[in-house]
């Protein structure tokens, strides 16, 4: 998926966008978020933990994590470049709640 095609659906689904990059070997220990996080990567790679399992994403991978869901973030040696996307939590029936591993690129 194209990054401006990426930022349209973001922006579609109510998030706020924003381009971002962790230096290399980066390591955040186990935390959550306040908000729901999409986000596609341009380049390098990074790697979540999630409940002990690890999902590695590069250049070209979606990850998307739900408000409140613990999780712990490695940065690969040559860094990681991402466009994101983050909605404040707000409870409803409509909420996406996919999980990370799943692409919701569609490719």
């Amino acid at each position: 998926m194209k990054d401006e095609q990426f930022e349209l659906a973001l922006r579609r689904d109510g998030f706020d966008v924003r381009r971002d990059t962790m230096p290399p070997d980066t390591v955040v220990g186990e935390h959550a978020h306040p908000f729901d996080v999409r986000a596609l990567v341009l380049n390098g790679e990074i790697t979540l933990t999630v409940e002990g399992v690890q999902y590695a994403y590069r250049e070209g991978d979606i990850f998307v994590l739900p408000a409140g869901h613990r999780h712990a973030e490695a940065v690969g040696p040559a860094g990681v470049d991402y466009l994101v996307g983050r909605r404040p939590f707000a409870p409803g029936p409509t909420r996406d709640r996919a999980g990370p591993g799943n692409d919701q690129s569609g490719a």
